[in-house]
């Protein structure tokens, strides 16, 4: 069982490990960007340590076959939980109320001919090339030749003056590039626009063509830029004048003819030819009829309304022409493929090459590369764009892409993720050394697929709201999740950027596609603009675990994942246990986040999620069932040297999420006996609230962690650290 044999410091180690480069252990997730992916490692943990034999670092490495057992997830959202058990044997059934989460599960899943996906990719790849190919050809400043390939164009955007009527840049800065990637800063000149490189940042010296000095900070700042022409000032942004407009101001290429004797990158100010392949871009995108393009426009929403402050209206407004014009016609080259799986895997990498194929894309200074729309889990307007190539770069000599953004990278990514399908790994770290170990007899999929022996799977995914589940009773072996968090991001605002592109061109695959929007009134995250607020949380979250309860065997687990840096979001997740009649006999603490990511980094936000599990019957640890401060105070720190003996060096925000994790639990323990389901939401979140009040709360419990919190970092780093002891050792038990 989970509660004895699950592994803190085991665990902790590798998923940790995991999230600072995802892709390296569970190359699945590349068929489709979708939010917060939880580590494939931890629920690969929880399902062997509930039904394997024997020690979790033993079995973790093994093939593992549970055939027959029937496992279930209510949020699939991007398929973690039933990858993993599907991958070990166990038919699987999901659900989630977003068609665009439906779509990537089933894609991640289904069955498909990667040898008829391959010769259809580079056939898509090769008719761009002979059509648009030229349109990402530029001449190197090194060699001359002709052929250099543009990773990215970069874009400023611009806006008319209301008292001279002159167009001017928004430049917030004029660092192109830092000196940690390139051997020296690139800085663009304010007044010719040229490129400068200079050794000191600070002071960058003189413009090496105009002469005039060199700038770092720019005109555009807090809303407000002076005209350059005029001096007068002018607010941003100007949405009665439409979407915004840009102008190209630099250039980063690859030149494979001179890069062996070039050190650094390649810029370059654009040419008159690269501004006239853009024209010629803008020229035929006019002349097309487009029949893939989406029209639609974009819908208010808590993160939309950001676009229409800007003058964004449409979807399309969100793309210059060179990206229109390659997108339609990849929407056409897809459309002419007659077989239906192919053509939808394309369908799939065209929705996710549109986070880096439009003018939200930023332009990372340091790490100089294109950050994608959703890096930052939102719709970020910026004042500098980045393009990158569309068709993507291939070092043919080591077979790697250079730069990002383009269909290259896309398609190798996902011929890398549906390969690991048939052949899974896990990766075994030996002191500095990481090695990458075949799990044979293991795989992904509805039918096994390639050398495979034979096999079939039941997979049965829905695009339907779990609370509505039809599950016979006593029916599930497990339920493995990972739900909304409330108040998180909002998916559908944000997938619907690329569902209105899939319902153009595969909507006649699937009926999830009727749907005109991916938003649902009954989505399970807080929204303003939809007047979802805790008390609808609560009652749709608890109606969910009351259908999956009912569908659990007696005694077997309702495991799922949690976070959030306020108590109050958790008195949801505690009522919505109670409603369903469970207990919750563990809460296990499992790093969740990567520390270094855009959001985290340099915060008090905890990367720790806390574990409930959840079971009818069962029996738990005597010492874990405490109402006390210092009694939970004393289970905090024992999660905290088990992290801390993995490679996990827990922060305050960390600790205050384990310790909302053990109250959750205990407040669950305490109330279950005697709680009423049928009182209004507010006065059941009063009831779980009050409880955990009564104790002290955080503040009390912290009282007696003094130690703990002082060698506790008081912000996010990413850096890890190795590991450690064991976990699921035997204690004085009570039954439930």
């Amino acid at each position: 069982m989970i509660e004895r044999a699950f592994d803190i410091p085991f665990v902790a180690d590798l998923a940790l490990r995991e999230k600072q480069i995802q892709q390296n252990y569970r190359p699945i997730i590349a068929v489709h960007k979708w939010f917060a992916r939880r580590p494939g490692t931890l629920f690969r943990a929880l399902l062997l340590s509930e039904f394997s034999k024997g020690p979790l670092r033993e079995t973790f490495y093994k093939a593992n076959k549970f055939k027959g057992l029937r496992i279930a997830d209510p949020f699939m959202g991007g398929g973690t939980p039933l990858i993993e058990a599907n991958r070990v044997g166990c038919d699987v059934i999901g659900y989630d109320i977003n068609p665009m989460s439906y779509w990537i599960v089933k894609q991640e899943i289904e069955h498909l001919d990667l040898g008829a996906y391959q010769d259809a990719s580079k056939e898509l790849r090769s008719e761009l090339e002979s059509r648009i190919g030229y349109l990402y050809q530029t001449k190197c400043l090194k060699c001359g030749s002709a052929s250099a390939h543009v990773k990215y164009f970069l874009w400023v955007k611009v806006q008319s003056c209301h008292n001279c009527g002159k167009e001017f840049d928004l430049f917030p800065g004029f660092l192109l590039s830092e000196n940690r990637r390139h051997p020296k800063n690139v800085l663009v000149c304010s007044q010719c626009g040229e490129l400068t490189e200079t050794n000191d940042r600070e002071n960058p010296g003189n413009c090496g063509n105009c002469g005039k000095r060199l700038v770092l900070q720019g005109p555009a700042s807090r809303g407000h830029c002076p005209c350059r022409h005029c001096h007068a000032d002018n607010k941003f942004p100007d949405p009665e004048s439409g979407a915004p407009r840009h102008r190209m101001f630099a250039i980063e290429y690859y030149c494979p003819r001179c890069k062996e004797t070039h050190k650094g990158r390649f810029f370059k100010k654009p040419d008159l030819n690269d501004l006239s392949r853009y024209e010629e871009a803008h020229s035929a995108w006019g002349k097309m009829r487009p029949r893939f393009v989406p029209e639609e426009a974009i819908p208010s929403g808590d993160e939309t309304d950001r676009l229409h402050r800007w003058g964004y209206k449409n979807y399309r407004d969100l793309f210059n022409a060179r990206q229109l014009l390659g997108l339609e016609l990849s929407c056409r080259i897809i459309s002419r493929q007659n077989d239906q799986c192919v053509r939808n895997a394309l369908a799939t990498n065209l929705s996710d090459l549109l986070r880096y194929q439009n003018m939200l894309c930023r332009y990372d200074t340091m790490a100089l590369k294109s950050l994608d729309i959703f890096s930052v889990h939102g719709f970020p307007v910026g004042l500098v764009q980045c393009e990158s190539n569309f068709l993507g770069i291939s070092n043919g000599s080591q077979g790697v892409n250079v730069g990002s953004g383009g269909w290259s990278n896309i398609i190798d990514k996902f011929v890398k993720a549906k390969s690991y399908c048939d052949h899974p790994f896990e990766i075994l770290h030996k002191g500095s050394l990481k090695v990458q170990v075949a799990i044979e007899g293991e795989w992904i999929g509805d039918i096994s697929n390639g050398k495979l022996p034979k096999g079939k799977r039941g997979v049965n995914l829905k695009c339907e709201n779990a609370a509505e589940a039809k599950l016979p009773p006593a029916s599930l072996d497990a339920v493995f999740t990972d739900p909304p968090y409330y108040g998180n991001v909002q998916y559908a605002e944000l997938m619907d950027f690329c569902y209105v592109w899939l319902r153009h061109l595969v909507g006649d695959t699937d009926k999830v596609f009727k749907k005109i929007s991916t938003r649902d009134p009954n989505e399970l995250t807080g929204n303003k603009n939809m007047g979802r607020g805790l008390d609808h949380f609560t009652e749709g979250i608890s109606m969910v675990f009351q259908r999956m309860s009912k569908a659990l065997k007696p005694g077997s687990p309702l495991a799922f994942t949690y976070h959030h840096n306020n108590l109050e979001a958790y008195f949801p997740i505690a009522v919505a246990i109670l409603d369903s009649g469970l207990a919750c006999s563990a809460s296990i603490p499992c790093p969740a986040e990567m520390g270094a990511s855009i959001h985290i980094k340099g915060t008090g936000s905890s990367i720790i999620d806390t574990v409930l599990v959840c079971r009818s019957t069962g029996s738990i640890p005597r010492r874990w069932v405490t109402d006390s401060p210092q009694g939970i105070a004393a289970l905090v720190s024992e999660d905290a040297q088990k992290l801390s003996a993995a490679n996990v060096e827990p922060t305050q925000g960390d600790i205050r999420c384990i310790i909302f994790g053990h109250l959750t639990r205990l407040t669950i323990w305490f109330l279950r006996n005697g709680w009423d389901r049928t009182l209004p939401p507010q006065e059941r979140l009063k009831i779980a609230a009050e409880w955990s009040h009564r104790i002290g709360g955080l503040e009390a419990i912290q009282k007696y962690l003094p130690d703990v919190l002082l060698r506790a970092p008081s912000i996010q780093s990413g850096i890890i650290r190795e590991f450690g002891v064991p976990y699921g050792e035997k204690d004085d038990e009570i039954s439930f």
